[in-house]
């Protein structure tokens, strides 16, 4: 896969991106090295589960306004007590063989050893604004992936129910803190006093 060379004639990264998708093994011969490299070689969103590789919608301009507006509510919050935040994308590796590219990320330690340049192995919360095409994908198969990770805490943003879900692990599934609608307030069961107004982040202001 590393060698695969590029077409003289692919002048822009769409070109690029679509002759790399277009050179990928058969779906399920996928392996960690392939897919690493295609999504360090690849301007898409790509996840990877058991060989296989799944091509995830771009972002509209609202999915961006929303996670923007908790980005900047998570780093306000997290960087004063040692934290990092991470806005998309950034690969996180829940398991051997699965990797999955979560909107927002975060740890509580900046220095915390799951933290690689590359990617994560682990974080503390992660977000995810769901996808239109799929909504059972960030609802039912992320939320098994991410406890599965053991990650503490997960935002579930849907911007056409109107509503933020957070959810909480406990032991290796996930319970439901708090589902919040315009004029409420979301709160985290993990970050003391972290709030965040729901109508302001379903409008991304």
């Amino acid at each position: 896969m590393e060698n695969t060379r590029m077409d003289a004639s692919a002048t822009t990264q769409e070109q690029a991106d679509a002759i790399l998708l277009d050179r990928r093994p058969p779906q399920g011969c996928w392996s960690e090295k392939d897919y690493l490299w295609l999504t360090d070689s690849c301007n898409r969103f790509i996840e990877f589960t058991d060989g296989c590789i799944e091509k995830l919608p771009m972002p509209t301009d609202t999915h961006q306004g929303a996670l923007t507006y908790l980005n900047d509510l998570f780093r306000a919050y997290i960087l004063p007590h040692g934290g990092i935040v991470r806005f998309s994308v950034l690969r996180l590796h829940i398991r051997p063989g699965k990797f999955r590219e979560p909107d927002l990320l975060l740890l509580q330690d900046a220095k915390d050893e799951r933290r690689s340049d590359r990617y994560w192995t682990g974080a503390d919360l992660v977000v995810e604004v769901v996808s239109p095409d799929d909504p059972d994908r960030d609802y039912i198969t992320k939320r098994a992936d991410y406890a599965e990770a053991g990650i503490p805490e997960y935002w579930i943003v849907d911007l056409q129910a109107a509503a933020i879900t957070v959810l909480t692990l406990a032991g290796d599934t996930y319970t439901e803190h708090g589902a919040f609608h315009p004029g409420d307030t979301a709160t985290s069961a993990l970050l003391p006093d972290f709030a965040a107004d729901v109508t302001k982040v379903l409008e991304g202001s």
